[in-house]
Formats: structure tokens, C-alpha cells, sequence
């Protein structure tokens, strides 16, 4: 059996006890959890396959030193960028529940792409008494309607896979501006839908426009669950207070929580969420579950399906 040692604060968070037991009968496994101040304290010699999540430690060289029979890290959590290079140097493998991740986000998307697609969320903001009681502002239906989804990474893919159970032209526009079909300006005036998934890279800070709100359909819906510093928010606030026929739904802001005077508090077509989109509460195991199947297939000699190499972490959609 190979020797294992679960590094993170939040193992017994992410990982149910049963998943923490499977991994022990798979493994010889340390009793000890590695939270970062107590790694001086545990002999980790012998140490040959990692399991992690949330709050994973970046090693330093002299911490990798004390680890020379590391093969392997399994990471129940989604970007590995901040920690995978100095094992990935050292050849450590590394793989990564970046699609269980991933599933959660799309599944909040898609929910809100087809409530947005009869303007439910201003619709309903409207009926606050028998008097306003309307049908007038109900939007196009999920029939033969735009959707844009802005990045085409894993969560976009996901996204896009579950949107085939309906009869909607989904757009796809890449972050990298050299594979792109269709422009970002002619997304934003083309669907009655936009949806932000670009990855989190420094190109991407405030390249989603209020030119590009202000051209949005009467009745449109922007949703966010991309990085809210990847959206000119003065700009689109300003969009906003103009025109109450758009709906924004913010799962992201920048920063996060909003200034205490931020409009995005107070305007009645905006709809915040506190980034909730990602796994929480149950679909967290959902994480662990990737990982120790994957753990099964490396042992057994397998096709693995979610490793991360260099040319993952070099380039992103």
C-alpha cells in the first residue's frame, strides 16, 4: 500500500468521514492532517501520494526535500495554479477535481439562464401590489433564443452540455481574442442572454464594457459567476440605473462583499448572491469522489481523466 497523508485545514470539511475511511483502506494512511504550522511535526519520509482540497499548502523546497517519495497530489478542489508548478518541477503529479467544481457553477447557471429567458427576475421584482399585477414584461421564452456565454473553459463546456436539452443558440465566445468567431460587442448586442465565465487572468480585468451593457437587447439578463473585476461595474451600474428593462445577476463583485455605498445594493435590477455558485454544503463530496476514483485508476494503471501538466497551467480559455 502506498503511504498517504491528507494536507489541509479543511479535509474534514470537504471529505465525509466515510470518504476519509475508503481512502484508509486504499492507503496506509498517517493519522495526522497537515494543516500548514504542524507540518515540522510530522515525519512525512515516506510519504507518497497527498490528498487535499481547500487551503492545500505551497511547498517550499526545503518542505519538498523532506518529502523525496512523493509521487502524487490529489486536489478535491478546483485551481491548482498557486501550488502545482514546484511539484510539477520535481515530476509530482498532480490532478485536480477542477470538473466537480465545475458542475455546481453550471448547474446555478443554467437555472438562472432559463428563469431569465421569461424575465422572471424582473418580472417578479415588479409585482409588489394587486395594481401592478402584469404579463407585459415576460421575456421571450427558452424557445429559438440567444444565449452568450462568455469563455469557453470548463464550466462554459458544462454549461454548454446542459443547455442541449433545449432548443437555445448558444454562442460561445473564447477569452483568447485569436479564437474568437464572434466579438464580445456583437455577443453582448446579439443574445438575450450573457453569461461570464473568463478565466481568472490579469488580461481579462474590466473587459466587459458599458458600451457593451448599453447595447444589450430591451429585456436582456447579464449573469456573472466569472470575477466581478472583469466587469466595468461604474460602467454597467451607470447602464443599469438607465435602463430598468436589464437585469444583472451578480454571483461575483469586486470587491467582495460591495462597498457599503455601492449601487449594486440598491438598484432594483440588480440581484446579488454571496458566490455561492461553487460547491458548497453536500456537493462538496462530490470533490473527494472524483479524486479517490481517480486515485483508483493511477493505482491500477488506468486512463486518468483529470491530470494537471504545465500545458494546462500555461494556457486557459
Amino acid at each position: 500500500m502506498m503511504k498517504s497523508l491528507f494536507v489541509s485545514r479543511m479535509v474534514n470539511t470537504v471529505y465525509t468521514e466515510a470518504q476519509r475511511a475508503e481512502i484508509a483502506k486504499l492507503t496506509d494512511l498517517k493519522p495526522e492532517i497537515v494543516e500548514g504550522d504542524n507540518f515540522d511535526s510530522v515525519d512525512v519520509s515516506d510519504v507518497e501520494v497527498i490528498f487535499s482540497t481547500w487551503g492545500m499548502m505551497n511547498f517550499t523546497p526545503e518542505q519538498l526535500d523532506r518529502m523525496p517519495n512523493l509521487k502524487a497530489v490529489f486536489y478535491a478542489a478546483g485551481a491548482t495554479d498557486y501550488f502545482a508548478r514546484p511539484l510539477l518541477d520535481r515530476g509530482i503529479r498532480v490532478f485536480s477535481a477542477w470538473l466537480a467544481n465545475a458542475i455546481p457553477v453550471a448547474e446555478f447557471t443554467v437555472a438562472q439562464i432559463l428563469l431569465s429567458m421569461k424575465n422572471y427576475f424582473n418580472h417578479s421584482a415588479g409585482l409588489k401590489s394587486k395594481d401592478k399585477w402584469t404579463r407585459e414584461n415576460i421575456g421571450p421564452g427558452a424557445y429559438g433564443e440567444t444565449v452568450a456565454l462568455i469563455g469557453a473553459g470548463a464550466i462554459s463546456a458544462k454549461v454548454q452540455e446542459l443547455l442541449k436539452n433545449y432548443n437555445l443558440n448558444v454562442i460561445v465566445i473564447p477569452s483568447r481574442k485569436e479564437r474568437r468567431t464572434i466579438s464580445l460587442e456583437e455577443a453582448f448586442r446579439t443574445a438575450y442572454v450573457v453569461s461570464n465565465h473568463l478565466p481568472n487572468r490579469e488580461d481579462n480585468q474590466k473587459v466587459l464594457t458599458k458600451e457593451m451593457f448599453a447595447s444589450m437587447r430591451k429585456g436582456a439578463t447579464f449573469i456573472n459567476t466569472g470575477r466581478g473585476a472583469q466587469v466595468d461595474e461604474v460602467g454597467m451600474c451607470e447602464v443599469l440605473k438607465e435602463r430598468p428593462d436589464l437585469t444583472a445577476l451578480l454571483d461575483v463583485t469586486c470587491p467582495e462583499p460591495p462597498e457599503d455605498d455601492s449601487p449594486l445594493y440598491t438598484l432594483p435590477n440588480v440581484h446579488l448572491s454571496a458566490h455561492i455558485a461553487g460547491s458548497f454544503n453536500d456537493e462538496f463530496h462530490r470533490m473527494p469522489d472524483f479524486m479517490i476514483d481517480e486515485f483508483k485508476r493511477y493505482i491500477a494503471g488506468e486512463e486518468l481523466r483529470y491530470e494537471i501538466t504545465e500545458k494546462i497551467l500555461m494556457t486557459s480559455n
